[in-house]
Formats: C-alpha cells, sequence, structure tokens
C-alpha cells in the first residue's frame, strides 16, 4: 500500500499547497472543520492529479482525532503529518485561539504517537509570533499541565492573557498558543524518539493566506514592512519547507522549530540593538 500523509487544516491555503508537494509522492488524506471547503479543496487537488481523501474533524475533539488516525489506517501506512489547522487572533476569543491552536495541536501529535509506525514524521505549523513574545510574558511552567490536566492548562494560560486589556486577549492567546506548540514540538522530541518517530515545527511569517490576510490591519500582517524580505510569503514556499521536514531526506531533523518569516524577527531584533546603542 501506498505510504499516507495526513494534512490537518487541509482546506486552508497551506494545506492546499502542502498536499500538492507531499501529493506527488504519497497518498494524502485532508482534514479540517470546514466541510464545504474540505471538499472543494479535494476536487482542486483531484484537478492536479492528485487524489485525496477527506474526513471532516474538529482537532479540539480528541475522539474524533482518533477516529481520523484511524480513517488514515484504512488508506495505507502512515508516513506524516503535516499539522497546519489552526486560528488566528481575529476568529475567535481567547478561550477559542488557545484551544483550537494548543489543545488541537496536542491531540493531533498523541494521536500521531499512538498510531504512527517507526520513520513517521510530524511537523506542526508555530508562528513567528512565538519568537516576538517576550520570554517573561510566556506560562511556560503551565505548558506540562496540558499533557496531565487540559483545564488547569487552560486556566493557566488564559489567566496569562489578561495581562493586558480585553481587546488583546486573542492575540496575547495566538502568541501564547503557538509558543506552546513551539515547545511541545522540542519537549517531546527524545520521548517521540523512543517510538523513531520525528517531530518539528516551523514558525512562518505573514503568509499570503485567506487566515493571514484577516492579519493584514494588525498582528502578523503588520509586520510585513519590518521583514528583510519585505512580501508576504507564499503558501507554497511554507508547503516546500513543511513538505521537507517530514520527508526522508530529513532524518536527523527533530526537536526543533524553523523560523521561515522573511527575516522580520532578525530585522526587529536588530533594529532594536541598534536604537538602544544610540
Amino acid at each position: 500500500m501506498t505510504a499516507v500523509s495526513l494534512i490537518t487544516g487541509g482546506a486552508g491555503g497551506m494545506g492546499v499547497a502542502s498536499a500538492k508537494v507531499v501529493g506527488r509522492d504519497r497518498a494524502v488524506v485532508l482534514a479540517d472543520v470546514r466541510k464545504e471547503r474540505l471538499d472543494a479543496a479535494a476536487a482542486e487537488l483531484a484537478e492536479h492529479g492528485i487524489s485525496a481523501t477527506a474526513v471532516h474533524c474538529d482537532v479540539t475533539d480528541r475522539d474524533a482525532v482518533g477516529r481520523l488516525f484511524e480513517a488514515v489506517t484504512q488508506v495505507g501506512p502512515l508516513h506524516s503529518v503535516i499539522h497546519t489547522a489552526g486560528v488566528s487572533p481575529s476568529m475567535g476569543d481567547a478561550e477559542y485561539v488557545m484551544r483550537t491552536n494548543a489543545i488541537g495541536t496536542l491531540n493531533v501529535d498523541e494521536e500521531f504517537f499512538a498510531h504512527a509506525g517507526e520513520g513517521a514524521a510530524i511537523v506542526n505549523v508555530a508562528s513567528m509570533a512565538a519568537h516576538l513574545m517576550p520570554a517573561e510574558m510566556i506560562p511556560s511552567a503551565a505548558f506540562p499541565l496540558a499533557l496531565s490536566d487540559i483545564d488547569a492548562f487552560m486556566a493557566a494560560t488564559l489567566q496569562a492573557c489578561d495581562i493586558a486589556g480585553p481587546e488583546a486577549r486573542s492575540g496575547l492567546a495566538y502568541a501564547i498558543s503557538k509558543s506552546f506548540v513551539r515547545w511541545f514540538s522540542s519537549a517531546q522530541a527524545e520521548r517521540f524518539n523512543g517510538k523513531g518517530l520525528r517531530i518539528v515545527s516551523v514558525s512562518p511569517g505573514s503568509v499570503d493566506t485567506e487566515m493571514g490576510r484577516l492579519e493584514e490591519q494588525a498582528g502578523a500582517g503588520a509586520l510585513v514592512a519590518d521583514a528583510a524580505v519585505p512580501r508576504w510569503g507564499k503558501p507554497e514556499e511554507m508547503a516546500e519547507l513543511l513538505a521537507f521536514c517530514v520527508s526522508d531526506k530529513a532524518g536527523y531533523l527533530t526537536g526543533t522549530d524553523i523560523l521561515n518569516d522573511g527575516g522580520v524577527v532578525a530585522s526587529m531584533t536588530e533594529r532594536a540593538r541598534v536604537a538602544q546603542s544610540v
């Protein structure tokens, strides 16, 4: 049977772009919470000669994610997961953002750990926001709670969002949730390697997708002008990196985050240093 790549957030810009890359060599399973968009994505891939199995799934529902992985095994042996499912600050309140991005990642990664065989890999999509958030504002001590007490994890991380006014809570939840994704992808590397699995994360900058454009006037979108490469990133550029991370060519890559932001963090860091030295 042909090995399978599972792509969560499969109806989104990065998800579809990633499917076009990995679909050259492997069977593809697309998962998304938006059923109509999911069917449209599968139809678009079919036009490119890629046959994708579409599975409607809410990544915040652990049982649904378990059923998703069971569906994957019916298609073929699991080779990799590209976990792009997530939401931006403009898409909901702090609780919704935290649960989708952080708990959604936990659910997908833990089911991957339970179902994948030796040699499989998963790449999680974090964000440059995780690199821009001051360390003292990240409740990293609460992150391990996600593995033992999700309610306590949610309470602690949402409390950390109260440092600013109500209008800023979703943005803080986004940065903290993506910091969790980055942390998890590093902290669990040794455990995953115990089963012969790899786990990494990629932190995109401002990407020209529907979700990315929601933040055009704020958040990541407002930082495009600060990039060393002052433009929006292309979904295809992210897809090539995501596909590489789970490919057999990247067999030594695990437990780390790759920042792919067009140089936003580098430029802002240097500008801050220069400003302080004046």
